[in-house]
């Protein structure tokens, strides 16, 4: 039988074996779809561990097995890999060597205390009551998403996974800390871009133009509406523009001007309609100032629905692992992850893992150059990921 003692003792024992994996992929940050040497490393540690495991899953993705496939229970546990097109500012030893490459959405964390939890249970395999599947994912940060693609390469299938955990970094949280939401927990989130064509020239000669930067204006204007008047108040949505070139001067109004945005949602049947009223916002502005517009949404992760049942008794164990004072109800957030791709698929629980250090001072937020760990959260993370994978093979209240 494997207890929590024999997990947080396990996970203790690995603690600088953690933190060297964490701080090598730390220092070694590959963007999206370009995963190739975090892939040979996670391919090496599990050759070391002598764990069975098929590389170039949807890319550079990874699945490996502990336990016995043939009787049981498959349980799987995802970690991603990718990292972010951010300088780090970090003046640490083990910050990135990539100038330009950062990982600063902790995705070194995620795929550290999948590991972990591979060392974790591969110590204990003759207890297993079935088999755990680990899923090391590429891509997270960029559309289609590295889940999708996993999902279509087989990930889930061949046998096919019962029920599948994720965990992510939550700067928010003090180490040793951890947070669940059963239910609807993260938003879809959709990439808008816009071009809005008129007329250029002399900026002393407007009547003579068809101005695109005025129209342009507009249309940032009238799609606040999508929110503010078109969608259910009680619904919560997003719709920012982020980015906007007119690249004029002075005395020129250019003849186009370029915009990116995204539309964010925690409602499926909302989000296609309001890809309607998009396109109807940004043509009818656009035609009434006397100009055209392109658009093209390029729709990408669905909301992140947690298996409500499967949440709920996943806050339990890890009430049982931490002690209830370290358990937390999470609120909505309007950030995406493509781990919904699998929460469609199977029932899912996707959970926070506390990373800050009020008193070290340690808690810059996700996707900025200053994001660090508290690098004791790599043995809660591992201990958490370990012992919910064996106590949803061996549980019988869970008939999903």
């Amino acid at each position: 039988m494997i207890n929590k003692e024999i997990i947080l003792s396990t996970a203790k024992e690995a603690d600088q074996k953690l933190v060297n994996v964490r701080r090598h992929l730390h220092a070694n940050p590959e963007l999206s779809f370009h995963e190739k040497n975090t892939s040979s490393f996670i391919a090496g540690e599990l050759d070391a561990l002598g764990i069975r495991y098929t590389p170039g899953i949807g890319g550079y993705g990874i699945v490996a097995h502990v336990g016995d496939l043939e009787n049981g229970k498959l349980i799987a546990l995802r970690g991603d890999m990718d990292a972010l097109p951010i300088h780090e500012e970090n003046d640490v030893p083990y910050a990135s060597k990539n100038p330009g490459v950062m990982h600063a959405c902790g995705h070194d964390v995620h795929t550290t205390c999948l590991l972990g939890a591979a060392m974790v249970l591969k110590k204990h395999e003759s207890h297993l009551k079935g088999a755990v599947r680990f899923i090391f994912q590429p891509a997270e940060e960029r559309i289609p998403g590295g889940a999708s693609l996993m999902i279509a390469d087989g990930a889930l299938r061949n046998p096919n996974v019962n029920l599948i955990f994720g965990q992510h970094v939550y700067p928010d949280m003090e180490a040793g800390h951890v947070g669940f939401r059963p239910g609807i927990y993260m938003a879809s989130a959709d990439e808008l871009y816009i071009t809005v064509i008129g007329k250029g020239g002399h900026a002393a000669l407007p009547h003579k133009l068809n101005d695109p930067v005025i129209a342009a204006a507009q249309i940032v204007i009238a799609l606040q509406q999508l929110v503010s008047r078109r969608s259910d108040p009680t619904l919560p949505s997003v719709l920012s523009v982020g980015k906007v070139i007119a690249n004029g001067a002075t005395n020129v109004i250019p003849d186009k001007v370029i915009m990116e945005g995204t539309f964010r949602t925690l409602d499926e049947g909302w989000r296609s309609a309001a890809h309607e009223e998009i396109e109807r916002i940004v043509h009818n502005t656009a035609a009434a100032m006397g100009v055209t517009a392109d658009l093209e949404i390029r729709k990408g992760y669905p909301c992140l629905v947690n298996h409500p049942e499967l949440t709920s008794w996943s806050m339990k164990m890890a009430e049982e692992l931490f002690g209830a004072s370290q358990v937390h109800e999470l609120p909505i957030r309007m950030t995406a992850e493509d781990f919904a791709y699998f929460a469609q698929k199977i029932p899912a629980c996707f959970y926070r893992l506390g990373t800050s250090n009020t008193v070290k001072r340690i808690g810059a937020p996700l996707h900025t150059s200053k994001f660090d760990i508290d690098e004791s959260a790599l043995q809660t993370g591992t201990a958490l990921m370990a012992w919910l994978a064996v106590n949803a093979l061996q549980a019988k209240e869970i008939s999903l």
